[in-house]
């Protein structure tokens, strides 16, 4: 039998992961490591940095921490970004029995990473979660509307999760592993919540315990919650909710659709008003709806391949013109043959319209908005 190799057998696995995901956070990095140095013993921990092509120097100062420390990683990401999706690779990418997940904004408080460590290792819990609502807790220094949002969205958590938890919308916890991978398969990996993803997730309900802990300052870089993080946490709800029977994609598009029926509208009773001819009217409508239509899925719908640029604009606005043309004739041609054979004139147009925006959704899918 080979003896066995002793650089190897003098190097301990860590026990601890600690999955961060970064964008534009090059002055929050090495600060972070250093408190995490701090509370953490020398040994059996690594901190994975995942970073989604970050442009400000991140991704260079992290590699000069990965070179310095070997118990520093980088998982660079390009051509996708968004937080909970992050925090899936990085956890898939190590093989440490119990994993945390935190911010690199430092509004986190590390020094209750060992506390998680070692409730989970006396098996007192699966989850540990730093909550900003149990008492002891606080939302630092948050404005009331953004705490009101937040205790909004945590009750309306309630309909996909059973889990007693005070705090679902918490960004900073700890779990075993291996109770991340019986749920890895079902998350949805959408948008900044994924604790809530996991509990909602879960097979089985995994038992929580929550410490308290104050929500930080943001000392160094900008917040990147904007307007469109309230979409993808609705997409969230929605998949748990409806997605194994309808995509939540397909959704959002039929409601920007129907939005764009509102603008058509809108623009005929204008233009009619001021004498315009019923067929210019209806024209000019036509072409600002899909227009209206085109740009708001791709800030919205297609948020994840979003288009850019004059040149990938202009040939996904015209594409879009010709595949909802097509979807258009589509409708009224079904309409039509459902009529002809006695369906009733509103059965037959909702069908139309069925099948027009199923078109649409799909041709779209493949054709402009494909994924790069």
């Amino acid at each position: 039998m080979a003896a066995e190799d002793p650089s190897i057998s003098a190097v301990s696995a860590p026990m601890l992961s600690i999955i961060v995901p970064t964008f534009n956070e090059v002055d929050n990095v090495s600060l972070l490591l250093e408190k995490l140095k701090a509370v953490l013993p020398v040994q059996n921990w690594e901190v994975v940095f995942v970073d989604d092509d970050s442009t400000d120097g991140t991704k260079e100062a992290l590699h000069r921490l990965c070179r310095k420390y070997p118990y520093v990683r980088s998982l660079e990401r390009i051509g996708r970004r968004g937080l909970s999706s992050a925090v899936v690779e990085g956890i898939l990418s190590t093989s440490a029995p119990f994993v945390a997940v935190m911010d690199a904004d430092l509004q986190h408080d590390e020094r209750l990473l060992p506390h998680m460590l070692e409730d989970l290792q006396s098996d007192k819990a699966d989850l540990m979660v730093g909550s900003r609502y149990l008492e002891g807790g606080s939302t630092g220094e948050w404005e009331a509307s953004r705490v009101r949002i937040s205790r909004v969205a945590t009750w309306l958590s309630g309909f996909i999760t059973s889990v007693e938890c005070t705090d679902t919308m918490s960004g900073f916890f700890m779990i075993r592993r291996s109770t991340f991978d019986a749920a890895v398969r079902q998350l949805s990996g959408q948008g900044f919540k994924i604790l809530l993803d996991i509990l909602a997730s879960s097979p089985t309900p995994p038992r929580v315990k929550e410490l308290p802990y104050t929500f930080g300052i943001r000392q160094h870089g900008e917040s990147k919650l904007d307007a469109l993080v309230t979409l993808e946490y609705i997409n969230l709800i929605l998949d748990k909710l409806v997605g194994r029977w309808i995509p939540v994609r397909f959704i959002i598009f039929s409601a920007v659709g129907g939005l764009g029926v509102v603008v058509h509208m809108a623009i005929l009773t204008t233009a009619h008003v001021l004498g315009e001819p019923f067929l210019l009217s209806q024209s000019l409508a036509t072409i600002v709806a899909m227009t209206f239509n085109f740009f708001l899925n791709n800030a919205l719908t297609y948020r994840d391949k979003q288009l850019k640029g004059t040149w990938p604009l202009l040939k996904g606005l015209l594409s879009f013109f010709a595949v909802c043309s097509l979807g258009a004739v589509a409708n009224v041609g079904i309409a039509n043959v459902l009529f002809q054979r006695s369906f009733t004139w509103w059965l037959s147009a909702i069908a139309g319209i069925i099948v027009g925006v199923v078109w649409n959704f799909a041709a779209t899918s493949i054709f402009i908005w494909r994924r790069r």
